[in-house]
């Protein structure tokens, strides 16, 4: 029997019903929606596990067994598997049931499904046995596929890409989010070229997610009270992402009030309460949800919480209620103890490279909410501190949410080397006395999940699956023919001009124009032409219109008649940015010129979808962001993964991988240059690569009698960005490095302390307690050295002895070392090495007696300093308590 789809629905409620006196449907809402699911034939029943696993968005085999069941339909349903199943007639339905080949095919590829979630991959061959049973992953957007519209950008995107990758390596994660009744929005232009914003509302029933379920059949709840008596309820949908559960918690049910089912009505929708109701849902709720999860499946409980950027930040509140509250078993816990155990199993990971991209709420806010009952076992005022801005140069008033994530982690990095360099300068207040370079947040560089990003006509060509490693694989590319490497490059771009025609088409018949219009848009862009792409978020800071700033240079540029270029450009506006989408006007209303309208264009509603044509087809990506504002940028990965060469300013993960052989660096302006001058010293710099060194290259010397049309150096960069970029985007690299770095150590510091009923967690507490009650009575009182030559000489030893005040510390609680290297005109040490004074001897005056050595090992000015730092095996950075006495 054939499911009604939303459009029969439409149609039906159209027909029947129409405004009085008018001869056009009256628009009718429903008071509910639901979707009817097929019942398929038991011989291709497995299609219903292939379609609602969303393995098929990846694995190419399983998505080509559904384009191929009716391709008309496949294109009309814009390529979902469940709706493709619910637009089937009972009449096809039953042709396929009765076709042979297309039932073992179905039968195979189930059965590849069934191997994939149950073998032993990555995880279970290369790590020991006590590794972490169950990671949870917690971020506000998930960039998984266009059929689930859960993502705005990167964030979403790379968490996307996270369980997917998780999945391909047998890591056990379950990630955590929102459903969002209307996602993200879908952008459209106006005849003005200003961006319309629309949202759709998405039927969970249509999607490929099944609702957690009690025993009894109910649906799973979790609830959180809110102010002024009211109640936050919420029920859990499951997406399989491969092997990977993702639990997408939703307000929207008859149990809640108006404003309640509303909590989790667009993706960064509305502000103020509303935001924050999001996010303690998402953080508060998500835990809640993990635990319900785990009751009801038998799942191991999370051993490892990662928190995906701030909004999810209060997930450590809720694991900290847990071991204060009184329970069956164990003594509850103080705030301090059950603070130590949650942060020894928490990873934070910030995305921000500025102040004002952080969630900030006002404390009262915080108060009012958490008054309400939230988590009655914690103080109210010991929530608030986590999250204060107690720092030079910030907001008693506000909450901040990634200081509250810093907080609550022991382990915090940031997305690239470059932006946890940012994070840590960002970030310093925290750690007052430290040196940036110390303070406590480390760098896990993105990467792109190759199988979601990569055509495989690249892939086939370029890469060797049977090789052992990651790095062998890619360098098959150095192999291949250059002909036949230009000739796919040429396919790739030849269906990224289909393809922008026929969505430049739809944009233009959206903005109203007629059929009898556009005609000329059957002839944009040349599948000859040296074609660059630009796509991302537009807030200011990434630039969209640096390419407009001489309007009449970029002209020549895309008219040129021996060089020309064809650029494609892409990006949404957050609703509420006035500058971004002025940004976007100012860029369309160019693009719609007739002058070079053949030559750029502007994309709206990028997505998933039209990233994976957009990425294979552009030859050159571009990126021009104010430095260092970009954390990381992951679409230039995908670009070099697919052969493209990256032209961009030295900003996120291009500042430590660009070589000078893939790509092109554009310069940056001095610092103390104003915006303007800026915009101007940089833009000119990227018309004269484009002019002078870019687009030369793809149409320079093709070979040596100019006789097989290849460009052989074009190519040659082309291969080397393959063979050399393709090990370090992947996200299987960036995963290992998650593992490895994080989570494996994460565990094993929370199974630490929860020993015997978190005895080791109650030590450190109070030994924290105490090192911090008095550490203002700790200083240096007096540093002795042994004479050194009169000309002191490389490889000369140096004997300090400090005289150290405690007050009521032991010396066991410190580490007492001496900080030295090159010194500046100002007496800042820098290049320093530290080594440890570990000589201890009591004095007459009750102080401490602190010595050792070092070797002089550099020519020039030198220093050095002495200082005490908290020490306890708990510690896993000698900045971790932000506490430093120095000489």
């Amino acid at each position: 029997m054939r499911s009604l789809t939303t459009g029969d629905r439409e149609r039906t409620c159209n027909e029947i019903v129409r405004r009085p006196g008018s001869g056009y449907p009256a628009p009718v809402k429903a008071i509910r929606r639901f979707t009817v699911r097929t019942v398929l034939p038991e011989s291709i029943r497995p299609l219903s596990r292939l379609a609602n696993n969303l393995r098929w968005s990846w694995h190419k085999p399983t998505e080509q067994l559904f384009a191929d069941l009716n391709p008309q339909a496949w294109d009309s349903v814009n390529h979902d598997p469940v709706k493709l199943l619910g637009s089937l007639t009972r009449e096809e339905i039953q042709q396929i049931a009765h076709d042979p080949e297309t039932v073992e095919h179905i039968r195979a590829l189930d059965a590849d499904l069934e191997t994939y979630l149950t073998e032993s991959l990555w995880y279970q061959q290369e790590l020991s046995a006590d590794a972490p049973k169950s990671i949870a992953y917690f971020s506000a957007e998930y960039g998984i596929t266009s059929v689930l519209p859960q993502y705005s950008g990167g964030l979403g995107i790379l968490a996307g890409d996270h369980l997917k990758t998780a999945s391909d390596m047998g890591i056990p994660i379950v990630g955590v989010g929102l459903l969002y009744q209307h996602g993200y929005f879908k952008q459209s232009l106006s005849r003005d070229a200003w961006q319309l914003e629309n949202y759709p509302v998405l039927d969970p029933d249509g999607l490929p997610l099944s609702l957690l379920r009690e025993e009894d059949g109910t649906p799973a709840r979790v609830e959180l009270p809110l102010p002024d008596g009211r109640r936050l309820l919420a029920q859990i949908w499951r997406a399989d992402v491969g092997r990977v559960p993702l639990l997408l918690l939703d307000s929207n049910i008859a149990d809640n009030d108006e404003h309640a089912r509303n909590v989790t009505d667009r993706l960064y929708g509305g502000g103020g309460d509303h935001r924050l109701q999001q996010e303690l849902l998402l953080g508060m709720g998500g835990v809640r949800a993990l635990r319900t999860f785990s009751r009801l499946t038998g799942a191991p409980e999370p051993e490892v919480f990662h928190c995906n950027e701030g909004h999810a930040g209060f997930l450590g509140i809720e694991r900290i209620s847990e071991l204060m509250a009184p329970g069956e078993t164990g003594v509850p816990m103080s705030w301090e103890e059950a603070l130590t155990a949650v942060r020894s199993a928490t990873v934070f990971t910030t995305h921000t490279p500025v102040p004002a991209g952080i969630d900030r709420f006002e404390k009262d806010q915080i108060h009012r909410f958490f008054s309400a009952g939230l988590v009655p076992a914690v103080p109210t005022a010991n929530v608030l501190a986590l999250g204060d801005e107690n720092y030079e140069g910030g907001d008693p008033s506000k909450f901040n949410m990634a200081v509250m994530g810093l907080r609550l982690a022991q382990r915090a990095n940031g997305v690239a080397q470059l932006h946890g360099k940012v994070s840590r300068e960002m970030f310093a207040g925290l750690w007052p006395g430290f040196d940036h370079d110390e303070v406590p947040i480390s760098s896990v560089t993105n990467g792109v999940h190759v199988p979601s990003w990569i055509d495989p006509r690249i892939e086939e060509l370029a890469v060797d699956r049977s090789q052992p490693d990651l790095a062998s694989r890619w360098r098959a590319v150095l192999k291949v023919d250059d002909a036949k490497l230009w000739a796919v490059r040429r396919e790739l771009r030849e269906a990224l001009v289909e393809d922008v025609r026929t969505r430049l088409r739809a944009s233009w018949k959206k903005r109203g124009a007629a059929d009898a219009e556009l005609g000329w848009t059957e002839s944009v862009l040349d599948p000859d032409v040296l074609t660059i792409g630009f796509a991302r978020r537009v807030p200011t800071y990434k630039r969209l219109t640096l390419m407009l700033r001489d309007p009449e240079r970029l002209k020549r540029l895309l008219l040129d008649p021996q060089h020309p270029v064809q650029l494609v450009v892409a990006g949404k506006s957050h609703p509420a940015d006035e500058m971004g989408k002025q940004m976007i006007r100012d860029l369309v209303k160019f693009t719609d010129d007739p002058e070079v309208r053949h030559r750029i264009v502007f994309l709206p509603n990028y997505d998933i979808a039209m990233a994976r044509t957009l990425f294979p087809g552009c030859d050159v990506w571009l990126n021009n962001p104010l430095r260092p504002l970009e954390a990381c940028g992951t679409s230039g990965m995908k670009a070099a993964i697919n052969g493209g060469l990256n032209l961009s300013v030295l900003d996120g993960w291009w500042d430590e991988m660009y070589d000078g052989q893939n790509g092109w660096a554009i310069p940056t302006a001095d610092n103390r240059a104003s915006t303007d001058e800026r915009d101007n010293i940089e833009a000119a710099a990227l018309y004269e690569l484009i002019e002078d060194h870019v687009a030369p290259r793809f149409y320079g010397e093709k070979s040596a009698d100019g006789g097989d049309n290849v460009p052989h150096q074009w190519l040659a960069m082309v291969k080397h960005t393959l063979a050399t970029l393709g090990p370090k985007v992947s996200s299987k690299r960036m995963l290992e490095n998650y593992v490895t770095q994080l989570y494996v150590p994460a565990a094993d510091s929370g199974r630490s302390v929860a020993a015997e009923d978190h005895a080791a967690a109650r030590v450190a507490s109070k030994w924290t307690e105490n090192v911090r009650r008095h550490w203002q009575e700790v200083r240096v009182d007096h540093v002795e050295a042994d004479a050194v030559a009169e000309v002191p000489q490389i490889g000369d030893n140096l004997t300090v002895t400090a005289y150290v005040n405690l007050g009521e510390l032991e010396p066991t609680d410190v580490n007492v070392e001496i900080g030295y290297g090159r010194v500046s005109e100002s007496d800042h040490i820098h290049e320093r090495s530290f080594a440890r004074l570990d000589q201890v001897r009591s004095t007459d005056d009750g102080k401490w007696a602190f010595t050792g050595s070092i070797t002089i090992d550099r020519s020039g000015p030198f220093g050095y300093t002495v200082r005490v730092l908290p020490q306890h095996e708990s510690l896993t950075n000698r900045a971790e308590l932000g506490l430093v006495a120095t000489a």
